[in-house]
């Protein structure tokens, strides 16, 4: 029996490197789910391709670089932002965003992404949280609940992590958004209207990682801890919660608050010439 030829090609083929696939995620991982909605973003802002850039960091979120078919920039650990700010400012025509994790951009890229949130750097951030450092063994991160086990924390974590959006609102960022991996739709129209937000953008995807988190924590595969987001996610709005409230503790039956806390118009970084006249 012959195969009934659906499509000539993916909707997608021409923005994602498809002799790259298969990819080297795990089963179950949420960060493909996020590229997609990353790749459809760029197609339905109908900006020419080679007006698009993408920069990552080290981790299992920064083989995205690899497998988008634009402009694509793979540094070292922790530089996405610095060398995305270094582009952006050499080309200020670019729409230029940093597509990392958690541990990647607040540990030991954390430096850089409160000083890029505070001058207001006109970069776009996405980063995919799953909890852990993954592709190296689940180790605890900068975000991984407290409580949460991890190889390196047998016992739980015993550390208070990063509240990622209040600490980007509360550095400057002109946007900042949180969503989880079934929350596509929302995902793809944050991305695609931080394509036209001037300043420093930044969108926390919480993830699965069943491979590095769940296992450690009872979480069998990644539909089961989607399904967790499905029950405990409440949407708000800037406002409607205080910027402490939208930390995360798993062990709790608390939300976990996702929304848009953060649309504000500060002017964007713009060097200055410090030359006297």
């Amino acid at each position: 029996m012959n195969p009934v030829e659906i499509a000539e090609k993916h909707p997608l083929d021409d923005i994602i490197r498809a002799d790259r696939m298969p990819h080297i995620w795990c089963p179950g991982c949420g960060i493909g789910i996020v590229m997609r909605c990353y790749a459809q973003a760029i197609l339905d802002s109908q900006v020419p391709l080679d007006q698009h850039v993408v920069i990552s960091g080290i981790g299992c979120s920064g083989r995205v670089a690899g497998y988008m078919n634009i402009d694509s920039y793979h540094t070292t650990h922790g530089r996405a932002i610095p060398f995305a700010v270094g582009m952006k400012l050499a080309n200020p025509s670019l729409i230029t965003t940093v597509f990392s994790g958690d541990g990647d951009l607040a540990a030991i890229g954390g430096n850089h992404l409160i000083h890029a949130a505070r001058r207001n750097v006109d970069i776009n951030v996405i980063c995919v949280n799953n909890f852990n450092y993954g592709m190296t063994g689940g180790q605890v991160g900068p975000t991984t609940p407290r409580g949460a086990r991890g190889t390196t924390a047998p016992y739980g974590n015993p550390e208070l992590p990063f509240n990622l959006p209040y600490l980007m609102s509360a550095a400057g960022a002109n946007f900042v958004s949180r969503w989880t991996t079934i929350h596509v739709h929302q995902i793809r129209e944050d991305i695609l209207y931080a394509f036209s937000r001037s300043g420093f953008t930044f969108i926390e995807v919480l993830a699965p990682c069943p491979v590095g988190f769940g296992k450690s924590n009872s979480i069998e595969d990644g539909l089961e801890e989607m399904e967790l987001y499905r029950q405990r996610c409440e949407l708000v709005r800037d406002g409607d919660v205080r910027g402490d409230d939208l930390n995360i503790d798993l062990r709790e039956d608390k939300p976990i608050y996702v929304g848009r806390f953060s649309d504000r118009d500060r002017p964007p970084y713009e060097p200055v010439s410090l030359v006297s006249k």
